[in-house]
């Protein structure tokens, strides 16, 4: 999976991050103030994009974390079998299997477009 490296200090709520070699969104992020005799520290609370599991990291607000590099592509879907679509991306024409997600079951057809992520795995976001 590819990835780099971004300070603490600069995400966002809506960033994405990896948090225990899972990457997840990052929900809320606080700071706190320095104190007598330690430094700024920040609380991430993040969900993870593979299983939906909330999770919660502290680190100091200067370290450093990984970063996922999210590709958003588009595909159309080739055939459909059980909870799984056979599906072609439209740019280099690889076929791919990816699970179909509870909120895309019954909905999708084969010729529709989609559009998927590749994050080390890839994963539907949407119907196009």
């Amino acid at each position: 999976m590819e990835k780099k490296v971004s300070n603490v200090k600069d995400l966002k709520d809506g960033s994405y991050i990896f948090v225990e070699d899972t990457p997840c969104k990052v929900v809320s992020i606080t700071h706190s103030k320095p104190g007598k005799h330690g430094s700024a520290k920040a609380r991430i609370d993040a969900m993870g994009l593979v299983d939906g599991r909330r999770r919660s990291i502290i680190l100091s607000a200067d370290s450093r974390i990984d970063v996922p590099i999210i590709e958003k592509r588009d595909a159309q879907v080739v055939s459909i079998s059980g909870g799984k679509a056979s599906c072609m991306d439209l740019q280099s024409y690889e076929i791919f299997e990816v699970d179909i997600p509870e909120e895309f079951r019954g909905k999708l057809s084969e010729g529709m477009q989609i559009s998927y992520w590749d994050v080390g795995f890839k994963m539907i976001k949407g119907i196009k």
